[in-house]
């Protein structure tokens, strides 16, 4: 859900359409297709990587190149559309998110390929922002608009969970540029759909558009992004990234002093001053930041080290992401007859357990090892989709409902963005210096030395023995097993940590909110 309250969505707007049934088709074909871009280039990365030449850092900004925009502009996203029509700025980012997903399927280099998925996550933002709004307008009876953002949610779901098996399908099939070229003929339709079949709606009273506090926010989130992802190649105490670090944190700073101060801020940050909605963004920017930003070095673990195809790899995802998309309903309706304090930090801990138990992956292991926690994981992620939107709006009044959904929205792709580079450097940190460890027994050179644990920090898995001496293959290929398999443990481990942590936390604030309420 958007910064733009359902309220807005109908005081002083034109009459509902005729056929809102259109108009949620149309905002769940952009949805499902928006959210497919998230996790279907999880088992597309190593063919991303091996056509592309690129490292870890290139396949960690295919990611956050799209996220990144996304979390930043969806809040002044929605005001734009409140304020200049829906249908218009959806419309423009139909036309946005489809001439981006042309241009990476197009990418010739790493450099392209990120800056075009830049591109898309702008559509995303327009796109995004402006959904629930739209539905407000179609379904002005609250029953029937009830309906309606169930579908929208059971939209998302559907693609988070069909994202990695599709992608392996078409990756296996037609290669990885598909999985963004098959975004431009749907796109275009629902482009012509949406110019042909949407009605404007604006908002009576829209709110101002925040230009200072969208840039603040997205130069902090750019800067912290960057010195995460380049840290480990550069080092953590040069000039480079120390400096980016610092340009993070004074622009998040003055973010929030300007949030405090302005009279129409980007993000309302009297909504912090509330326990429970503070747990409830903790919640979703932890579970983001941790399973769902893990999944991405999980797919460069199935296929270049265990060496499954694309397709196989995605198959093994389906533990994680059937069993989210199963639970998503069952919670939604406990959530209804249960306190939000079991529902929500119970799902974290759900998240938390299934993460211990998927890190005790190590050299012996198969995809099976992973399975059982994957499972657990996704129950807990399907729980927390299912109930965070909800009590956000509850958490609130209702003239805030869409910044308080708008803000967890963001916050959530905040935590995927921040999550895949922060466990990008532990992953080549720890794959690094464990292959380092394991081959030095075999005494080789320092230069190719380095170069295995650059091509292991990278995610290259079993790749690297292809390019050794014939007689060190044999050891090698021990190596790079084992190497990946303990980066795998350390960032699962991390990741559980985490999220334990967060239980925590989230249930004291939950609890003190409940108490407050």
């Amino acid at each position: 859900m958007t910064a733009s309250t359902l309220q807005h969505a109908d005081s002083g707007a034109p009459p509902a359409p005729r056929r809102p049934g259109v108009a949620l088709a149309l905002i769940c074909v952009a949805m499902f297709m928006l959210m497919l871009d998230m996790t279907i280039v999880a088992v597309a990365l190593p063919d991303i990587q091996a056509d592309l030449h690129a490292d870890l850092g290139d396949l960690q900004w295919v990611v956050d190149a799209y996220t990144l925009p996304l979390a930043a502009l969806l809040l002044t996203a929605a005001t734009l559309g409140d304020r200049f029509g829906r249908r218009r700025l959806f419309s423009t980012g139909m036309a946005v998110f489809t001439l981006g997903s042309l241009a990476c399927a197009l990418a010739v280099n790493p450099l392209m390929l990120n800056t075009m998925r830049a591109l898309q996550g702008i559509g995303a933002a327009m796109l995004f922002g402006t959904a629930m709004p739209i539905l407000g307008h179609a379904y002005p009876d609250l029953k029937a608009r009830a309906k309606a953002i169930g579908a929208f949610g059971a939209t998302l779901a559907g693609a988070t969970a069909v994202g990695p098996l599709l992608g392996g399908l078409i990756v296996d099939n037609a290669g990885w540029q598909w999985i963004f070229a098959i975004n431009v003929p749907i796109g275009a339709l629902a482009f012509v759909g949406a110019r042909l079949g949407l009605p404007e709606s604006k908002a009576e009273k829209p709110r101002r558009v925040d230009l200072g506090g969208t840039i603040l926010l997205t130069v902090s989130l750019a800067a912290l992004v960057f010195g995460l992802i380049r840290g480990q190649s550069q080092g953590w105490g040069s000039a480079v990234i120390v400096t980016s670090f610092v340009v993070a944190a004074a622009a998040l700073a003055a973010f929030l002093v300007r949030s405090a101060r302005a009279a129409e801020p980007m993000v309302d940050l009297e909504l912090f001053r509330r326990p429970a909605y503070v747990g409830i963004g903790l919640t979703g920017f932890v579970i983001a930041g941790t399973l769902v930003a893990a999944t991405n070095y999980v797919g460069l673990y199935f296929v270049n080290t265990l060496g499954y195809t694309p397709f196989e790899a995605g198959l093994r995802f389906l533990p994680l992401t059937v069993t989210s998309f199963v639970a998503a309903p069952v919670f939604a309706q406990l959530s209804h007859r249960i306190p939000n304090v079991v529902t929500i930090a119970g799902s974290l801990l759900i998240v938390t357990v299934g993460l211990v138990w998927a890190s005790r992956v190590d050299a012996s292991s198969d995809w099976t090892a992973l399975a059982p926690g994957f499972v657990l994981a996704g129950i807990g992620l399907g729980a927390s989709s299912a109930v965070l939107s909800g009590a956000a709006l509850a958490s609130v009044e209702p003239d805030r409902a869409g910044m308080a959904t708008g803000v967890v929205n963001t916050l959530r792709q905040v935590g995927t963005a921040a999550g895949v580079a922060a466990l990008g450097a532990v992953f080549a940190g720890r794959t690094g210096s464990r292959m380092a460890s394991d081959v030095a027994p075999a005494h080789l050179p320092g230069a190719q030395l380095q170069q295995l644990q650059d091509a292991i920090a990278s995610g290259a898995g079993r790749l690297v023995v292809g390019h050794a001496p014939q007689q060190f293959r044999a050891q090698l290929t021990h190596a790079a097993v084992d190497s990946t398999a303990y980066g795998i443990h350390v960032v699962l481990l991390i990741s559980a940590v985490l999220a334990g942590v967060a239980t925590a936390v989230v249930a004291l604030l939950l609890a003190r909110g409940r108490r407050a309420g």
